[in-house]
């Protein structure tokens, strides 16, 4: 029987759509005791992959882009960065599976924010 470990790093490694309303960059302040989410808007190509709307290049998962983010989301909990976000008028996230990932992500973000350890988004 697998791990929980073993199975999430499975999980991580599958193919996923990437959502045309942009992505967001996830990470802690722990100066400020913030969970901070840098969202920037993408364009899907007919590779599916996402490309910069400006330069129309294709932004790198392996390399660091220099983009300027669309906006900046910051909260003190998981809970209060989902609300801000999901519950804004102009809500950037258009795929299911992509606000349960932001979800998740978000509550490991506070938890290492919360323990004092270092988070990395996955």
């Amino acid at each position: 029987m697998k791990t929980v470990e073993q199975l999430d790093k499975k999980l991580s490694k599958r193919y996923i759509n990437l959502d045309p309303g942009g992505y967001f960059i996830i990470y802690i302040d722990s100066s400020q005791d913030l969970i901070c989410a840098k969202y920037f808007t993408n364009i899907i190509n007919d590779k599916g992959l996402a490309v910069d709307p400006e330069s129309r290049e294709v932004i790198s998962v392996k390399n660091k882009v220099t983009r300027n983010a669309d906006q900046i989301f910051t909260a003190r909990s998981a809970k209060e960065l989902c609300i801000k976000i999901i519950e804004n008028n102009n809500c950037p996230i258009t795929r299911l599976d992509h606000a349960a990932y932001l979800g998740r992500e978000f509550t490991k973000a506070e938890l290492a924010l919360t323990q004092g350890r270092k988070y990395i988004q996955d």
